[in-house]
């Protein structure tokens, strides 16, 4: 495992840094700590939040310190086993329909592709969960191919509908809400991230991959719910 650097966040927080540049052996290291503290049951610690390099670990100030915490984690990580392919699969269907995937056009002129070969490209993809961020549910996919890798936009568009399949450089996400986004919107998935389940929120775990499998529009429309939140 890499070597880890610390930092302290405010009285109650410790940030984990394993490295600097985001791949899939730094992520499944992080995954394999987070597992190893959640394993080890260490006094104090109240959540731990996994991203591409580092972990934020939460605790109690009231029963640990920044110190002790430290020396607990590092512990940890002499014992983390880590695994290339640790997370579960999850088969994730989408459809391209022009309507659904407005960007789809300029993403494979910008490519020198034709619309069919982004889809496919799309579809081949190894994707894996690196990180939560930014709006509930929405998880962070590593793993777009480098031929279909497009730049954000230079602003955002408002009003994008929950289950857009969005893409930016080497990252993927499917949309939970309604919301604005700067990225390609290549096509649209009936998937729910979000579940009604405060023991488990999401349904992907930071770690987990993810496998699009195109379907028709009557499949989606069969299956896509307007009133999901």
């Amino acid at each position: 495992m890499q070597e880890l650097t610390f930092l302290p966040v405010a009285d109650h927080a410790l940030m984990v840094q394993l490295g600097t540049e985001v791949s899939e052996a730094l992520s499944a290291q992080v995954v394999a700590l987070d597992k190893a503290i959640s394993a080890a049951g260490i006094e104090g610690v109240q959540e731990t939040v996994p991203a591409f390099v580092n972990l934020l670990v939460e605790f109690d100030p009231l029963v640990t310190d920044h110190a002790t915490l430290q020396a607990q984690i590092t512990g940890c990580a002499e014992r983390a086993e880590v695994r290339d392919n640790a997370g579960t699969l999850h088969e994730v269907p989408v459809c391209y329909d022009a309507d659904l995937a407005p960007d789809l056009a300029a993403v494979a002129e910008a490519r020198g592709i034709s619309e069919e070969e982004a889809i496919a490209l799309h579809l081949s993809g190894d994707y894996r969960v690196g990180m939560y961020g930014f709006a509930p549910g929405y998880a962070y996919l590593s793993g777009v191919p480098e031929a279909l890798r497009v730049p954000r936009k230079p602003a955002p568009v408002r009003g994008i509908p929950r289950g857009a399949v969005l893409i930016a450089g080497p990252q993927c996400l499917v949309t939970t809400l309604k919301m604005p986004t700067g990225w390609s919107i290549i096509g649209r998935s009936p998937t729910e991230v979000l579940c009604n389940d405060p023991a488990r929120p999401f349904l992907f775990d930071v770690g987990d991959r993810i496998k699009f499998r195109r379907i028709d529009r009557a499949e989606f429309d069969a299956s896509y719910r307007e009133d999901a939140t």
